[in-house]
């Protein structure tokens, strides 16, 4: 266990309170961890999905024994001290050849995990086009009922979803659409119950995970005809073990604060009276002041301020007939 640290200036305090849990969440930070043995496959698949989750990824160096679905006290401790809630892990066995297994956390524990098999991969440095910037955020696209239907795909696209997912975003700027991520399934055997989670790998049809780059070329109209140019990695995934969430800690980790959208969206989080964003992002606050006697304020005192010897010469005048007006009324 990681010792609780007390800060002792004001960058530590800053640090601390960064990880602490936010109404807005920041973009959630990977992990990737090779396992004692690895293939060239794998260390490809790895490299390229690293490059698509970078800056928000952390690439392991060193080799580690992990058996996440056996034992998960190591992820628990990386999570933890590289504050980091999705997992990444390499293993190449016999038994389970070119093994990916995906993990998410909550609080710096496992959530849930999904193993996957690589068996088709064709590396991004094979395609010869334009690659996507990093740090841009995809767009993804599921090309399948069953990602809506059956249980076991309806966690493939959470964990994808959580997985390439950026900070929150207000609105899309047609320009800013660089990649799309395509995630497909081969046919559907006819005979696959959608409420059975524990059937074969080998009934479960295969996942086709394909990038593309967004070309956007003139059509002659405002709006420009778009084409998708393979990008890479190209990968045909194989569903084997999963472990599901637990219910309780499922719901906790689902859990919002009552907050309003306009609220969310202008990045405010909880409602401050008298404080408000404007169309520019800036953030504008109200202060209420008692009325102020300007008639009392000490200016600074300068020749220009002085009263003329005219104008001293008419309050004079004024004054001197007020008294007549008086007589004038009186008689």
């Amino acid at each position: 266990m990681l010792r609780t640290v007390k800060p002792r200036n004001a960058r530590v305090k800053r640090a601390l309170a960064a990880r602490e849990p936010k109404e807005v969440e920041d973009a959630r930070t990977a992990v990737f961890v090779k396992g004692t043995t690895g293939s060239e496959v794998l260390n490809g698949v790895m490299k390229d999905l690293l490059a698509l989750k970078k800056p928000h990824a952390i690439p392991f160096s060193k080799k580690n024994t992990i058996r996440p679905f056996e034992d998960t006290a190591s992820l628990d401790f990386w999570a933890d001290k590289n504050d980091a809630s999705l997992f990444v892990c390499s293993q190449n066995t016999k038994k389970r050849p070119n093994d990916l297994i995906f993990a998410r956390m909550f609080d710096h524990k496992v959530l849930d995990m999904i193993e996957l098999g690589v068996e088709n991969f064709v590396p991004m440095v094979d395609f010869k086009t334009p690659k996507a910037q990093p740090g841009i955020r995809p767009v993804i696209h599921f090309g399948s009922e069953l990602f809506d239907t059956h249980p076991r795909y309806m966690q493939v696209k959470s964990m994808f979803l959580d997985f390439f997912n950026g900070s929150p975003m207000t609105a899309v700027s047609l320009a800013g659409l660089e990649y799309v991520i395509s995630i497909t399934l081969a046919p559907t055997p006819p005979n696959l119950n959608l409420e059975d989670t524990s059937a074969s790998s080998s009934d479960l049809p295969l996942i086709h995970f394909r990038c593309y780059t967004v070309r956007l070329l003139a059509s002659g109209v405002r709006t420009p005809r778009t084409e998708l140019v393979p990008m890479g990695p190209s990968l045909d995934l194989r569903l084997r073990r999963h472990q599901d969430p637990d219910p309780e800690v499922l719901k906790q980790a689902m859990k919002q604060p009552k907050l309003k959208k306009a609220d969310i969206t202008s990045g405010l989080g909880k409602k401050v009276k008298n404080k408000e964003v404007d169309e520019m992002g800036d953030v504008r606050a109200r202060i209420h002041l008692k009325k102020q006697n300007l008639d009392k304020l000490q200016t600074r005192k300068m020749k220009g301020l002085k009263p003329t010897q005219m104008e001293i010469d008419g309050e004079a005048s004024d004054s001197d007939m007020d008294p007549i007006a008086g007589d004038g009324e009186d008689s």
